[in-house]
């Protein structure tokens, strides 16, 4: 394969989206201590993947609810990581107000990807933000204990299923 071929493969290859570039693994966003982080914002994205997820970062916490962004960062995020199990919803204007998009578990090395509306995209487009993430622990089991059936008689003498209640 001539040189010319190979780096149009490379190109080619960096260019698709869902590459991680130089951005953390959802699974890896936790604190020091080991707790959950929901999300990490970044402020700086670049046309190379290798390259975004740089700059400034703000870690937000499950349950985090930021209706109005810290100083400095409303319309400054260009690339986001949302960890498992977690979803961050975002806003185009302050105070939950405007075009809203819900970002799930993964990588968003740059969101001029990410369309909002016709004309626009949400890279430097954030302005408010929730974030949430199930409680961690033993996952619920379903709706309750399984009903046992028997078959009994109908009262017209037909065979049919009735609910076996163990109490009566």
């Amino acid at each position: 394969m001539s040189p010319l071929c190979s780096l149009l493969l490379a190109v080619a290859l960096a260019a698709v989206p869902g590459v991680r570039g130089n951005c953390p693994e959802p699974a890896s966003l936790k604190r020091a201590d080991g707790t959950r982080t929901c999300a990490k914002l970044f402020e700086k994205s670049d046309p190379y993947y290798d390259r975004c997820c740089g700059g400034a970062e703000l870690s937000v916490e499950p349950g985090t609810d930021l209706p109005y962004l810290p100083s400095g960062w409303n319309n400054a995020i260009s690339s986001l990581v949302v960890a498992p199990r977690c979803e961050l919803t975002v806003w185009s204007s302050r105070g939950k107000a405007g075009k809203t998009h819900k970002f799930s578990s993964g990588t968003y090395p740059r969101l001029e990807e990410y369309r909002r509306g016709v004309f626009g995209d949400w890279s430097n487009a954030i302005s408010s933000l929730y974030c949430r993430c199930p409680p961690a622990g033993p996952r619920p089991q379903g709706p309750g204990p399984p009903v046992r059936t028997s078959t009994c008689l109908a009262p017209n003498g037909a065979p049919g299923l009735q609910p076996h209640h163990p109490d009566r």
